[in-house]
């Protein structure tokens, strides 16, 4: 299902908060950031050159997001980094000066951290993040899990020595929960999402989410006319949307906003103008976007820079994960978890569609580019929906590499 943003302020300009969080100068400055991590460097960019021809559009790029960090998803970005941050402002009002990036690991910094507990909520790869940040700066750190979580999401946080606190239902109740708990104990809440009074953590993960698109606009040949994002309460969605806003102004690309069709409260909050929350029916195998409540600020940016919202169904997100382990002949294979692939199901089901494709201008030139977010963070389920293991899929890389070389 495909909603054209009918919003009163489509294409205005953004809140002049989000434009600062989200411009050139902050990304160049999460950028320096990044320099200061053990093992960062630049995902790929992978060219479906084969699916592109055979859906009928100029190219498809995908930035393999699964790769980050070794942490498996673009969250690695985000939660680690506010971590970070926090940290130096709380020791920069203790100790009464600027302190930086540089003096992360002095033993001065270090025993501020240790009075510090860093919590959230997740559905997994955030609270991956999070824990990841935390043991990094040697803070104390509790992370939420509702139980849809699965096991081996749950142990890939657990291993970063984080405390974890089981909250009966959904995402949203496991943000609830760890608000309460961090306002009685005095913890500090790292959330993904945004509300009321609670928005600059929030925008701290978000603006870690721009070098993401800025290594992706360096690696791309041209600059792409499509883009589909999938979205959860939306930080992801704003952040590439936002940047691109500001970057491009009105020579941005067509940008869609991908929800799973149980689990769409960024179409239902376009569909009717303001941020609303959806009811929790079934829930959805794009377990790392299941939620029912948009974060305020992305809402704030989409709203703006957004030009379509568009629903997939669980069928299409698995659909898009087979599609991208056994890729057209002479595409490499990318390992997409449940959540990884929307983009691609979404452009896989606009493509299908002529109505689709003709409001959204989907041409034999379009030049489509694509976020996976995640790889194989549940490998057992991985294997259960796609039919391989996630070695067995990137082994196929190596064979027609080898091949490649040979022939």
């Amino acid at each position: 299902m495909l909603l054209l943003n009918q919003h009163t302020n489509y294409r205005g300009p953004l809140d002049a908060s989000d434009a600062d969080n989200l411009s050139v100068a902050a990304a160049r400055e999460v950028e320096r950031f990044l320099g200061y991590r053990d093992g960062h460097k630049e995902t790929p960019l992978i060219s479906l050159t084969g699916l592109a021809g055979e859906i009928g559009v100029s190219s498809i790029h995908v930035k393999d997001e699964g790769r980050r960090l070794d942490l498996g998803s673009f969250k690695a970005l985000g939660g680690s980094y506010a971590v970070i941050r926090i940290l130096l402002e709380e020791a920069s009002r203790q100790f009464s000066r600027d302190v930086g990036v540089s003096e992360l690991h002095t033993p001065e910094v270090k025993a501020v951290a240790a009075g510090m507990t860093i919590c959230c909520a997740t559905d997994g790869n955030h609270g991956r993040s999070v824990a990841y940040g935390a043991q990094l700066v040697g803070a104390q750190c509790a992370i939420f899990v509702h139980s849809g979580v699965s096991r081996e999401r749950i142990a890939a946080i657990a291993r970063f020595g984080a405390q974890i606190l089981r909250v009966e239902g959904n995402y949203d109740d496991s943000v609830a929960e760890a608000t309460r708990v961090a306002a009685e104990q005095g913890w500090t809440l790292v959330s993904d999402t945004s509300w009321p009074g609670y928005v600059r953590i929030p925008g701290l993960v978000m603006q870690r989410y721009t070098p993401l698109l800025s290594e992706a606009l360096r690696q791309l040949p041209e600059r792409p006319t499509h883009v589909f994002v999938q979205s959860g309460v939306g930080g992801i969605a704003a952040a590439v949307a936002g940047h691109l806003s500001v970057l491009l102004g009105h020579d941005r690309p067509f940008f869609t906003v991908v929800d799973p069709s149980r689990a769409a409260c960024l179409f239902e909050s376009a569909r009717v103008g303001h941020p609303v929350k959806v009811a929790h029916a079934q829930s959805t195998v794009m377990a790392m976007l299941e939620c029912y409540e948009p974060s305020l600020i992305a809402w704030r940016v989409l709203s703006r820079a957004a030009d379509a919202f568009m629903t997939v169904d669980d069928e299409d997100a698995i659909n898009a994960m087979k599609r991208l382990a056994n890729p057209t002949d002479g595409d490499l294979a990318v390992v997409a978890g449940e959540s990884g692939g929307v983009g691609l199901a979404a452009l896989l089901k606009a493509a299908s569609d002529p109505d689709v494709r003709a409001k959204i201008g989907l041409r034999a030139d379009a030049r489509v580019f694509l976020i996976n977010t995640e790889g194989a963070t549940d490998p057992r389920l991985y294997e259960q929906l796609v039919g391989f293991t996630p070695a067995h899929v990137s082994a196929k890389n190596l064979k027609l590499r080898k091949n490649m070389s040979t022939g």
